[in-house]
């Protein structure tokens, strides 16, 4: 007996492996107040969820625009705020964590998210700046990631194919409209 394969979503399976990993570290730090909290783990996971958010935005802006020659996260503003005008006020929630998150709420075309902006020191000096490899920063990386694989299969989230669900993470309907029970990112 042979094996069936069939093409996978990578970025969700991505997405879905980021969200483990921190779901895990809050068996090992408190959620409700440590947003300071820094470590060697928190720094992969930061840096891991950053790189995914720009590999993503680059394919989200080729699907809308297959001429896409954006390549940086003030360069993806434009398409993607266009084709998306709510992709800013975007709210993910963590209710066994009691969170709630806008992870894009300040990116604008000059301007990247405040974690983006602490992804490239880390990233970049991080012998300056690893205390900004911290619970905050990567808790939203990892739900702007979320919100922008959401985006990239935004026709497998309406009919509920992003499977397996989010262990931690939500959406609220209004954001994918008439989603069928059960589908990625509601409540189970």
């Amino acid at each position: 007996m042979g094996i069936h394969r069939q093409g996978t979503l990578i970025h969700w399976n991505f997405f879905l492996a980021m969200e483990e990993d921190l779901d895990r570290l809050s068996r090992f730090i408190d959620f409700s107040g440590n947003d300071d909290a820094f470590s060697i783990e928190i720094a992969r996971s930061f840096l891991g969820s950053c790189s995914e958010v720009d590999v993503v935005l680059k394919q989200l802006c080729k699907s809308i625009n297959p001429n896409s020659i954006a390549g940086s996260i003030n360069a993806y503003f434009n398409e993607v705020s266009e084709t998306f005008p709510n992709f800013q006020s975007f709210e993910v929630t963590v209710p066994r964590l009691g969170l709630t998150l806008h992870p894009w709420e300040d990116w604008n075309k000059d301007h990247p998210p405040f974690w983006w902006k602490d992804h490239n020191k880390v990233k970049h000096h991080r012998h300056d700046h690893f205390e900004k490899a911290n619970l905050k920063n990567c808790i939203n990386s990892i739900a702007a990631l979320y919100v922008a694989v959401l985006h990239l299969y935004k026709e497998q989230a309406k009919a509920g194919e992003l499977l397996q669900f989010p262990k931690l993470f939500n959406v609220s309907d209004k954001h994918f409209g008439d989603r069928k029970s059960g589908s990625a990112g509601m409540p189970r």
